[in-house]
């Protein structure tokens, strides 16, 4: 009588070539985008809130902060394109989670795949999300007479700093989803670290002044403030080339800190 064996996951080879592993993300990538046919509640989500963001700042506090829509429209589109690109990062630790908790990471490990391709293909995705998030945005903004003041060479230049920003930020939602186990203390965490880093920043007032010195300097040193700023640069006309190049440098700095120790709970967890 004989008995079949199952190969076990770990002694699956785990070294590709970097062409296969190219492809074993690109695959993952499509896998994750295509699944919003099935759940497309999580598309809404990019493009409900975002809506109801500028249309509740533009119509509640546009008189009162710059006494009408239009003219606070400068001010808060890029704010809220800032935020917005904040708590849609934290998706893809919302995601990353879903597939732990639900098994499916653990299905990938039985597979001769790049034990990379997961992770990396959940972040690429997430990143035509954010893309789509912010083309949401400026059409809205677009639609209730928000201008563009520069050119579309600016305006690509927006997507690509914006982009690069999420994508280095959300290395911390990474770390986050790796280290708990439900996906709902992920998105606990994106409101309670979020809210107030977007909130403590220039994204919906256009100055710090009159604000109490130590938290004017923590306003003006913020990555969200140099981030909102750089956009509206791009935007709206402005400075750019300094609150872009401090932006991304934060954002390099927090991915420098949380991607290895993302990394490291990945492979004891996944």
């Amino acid at each position: 009588m004989s008995t079949a064996t199952t190969l076990p996951p770990q002694n699956l080879s785990k070294r590709v070539s970097p062409g296969t592993s190219a492809r074993n993300t690109a695959t993952l990538a499509w896998r994750n985008l295509v699944q919003i046919k099935h759940n497309p509640m999580e598309l809404l989500d990019l493009s409900i809130q975002p809506i109801m963001f500028v249309l509740l700042f533009a119509y509640v506090f546009g008189p009162a902060m710059a006494g009408s829509v239009e003219a606070y429209l400068p001010v808060v589109i890029p704010g809220i394109i800032a935020q917005n690109a904040l708590f849609a990062g934290m998706s893809t630790g919302f995601g990353l989670n879903t597939d732990i908790t639900k098994g499916v990471f653990d299905r990938f490990r039985s597979l001769p795949i790049s034990r990379s391709a997961p992770l990396a293909g959940r972040i690429i995705a997430d990143t035509a999300k954010q893309a789509w998030s912010m083309a949401i945005l400026l059409l809205v903004g677009f639609a209730i007479g928000f201008r563009l003041e520069t050119n579309v060479l600016a305006l690509i230049t927006a997507f690509f700093v914006l982009l690069a920003f999420a994508v280095l930020f959300s290395w911390v939602s990474v770390y986050i989803a790796m280290m708990v186990n439900e996906p709902e203390k992920v998105q606990i965490f994106g409101f309670v670290v979020i809210f107030p880093l977007s909130f403590l920043s220039t994204a919906f007032i256009p100055t710090t002044e009159g604000i109490p010195g130590p938290l004017a300097f923590f306003m003006d040193n913020s990555p969200v403030t140099q981030l909102v700023e750089a956009m509206r640069g791009l935007l709206v006309g402005g400075p750019v080339m300094e609150h872009a190049l401090i932006a991304l440098a934060w954002g390099v700095a927090i991915s420098v800190v949380f991607a290895p120790l993302s990394l490291r709970a990945f492979k004891k967890r996944a």
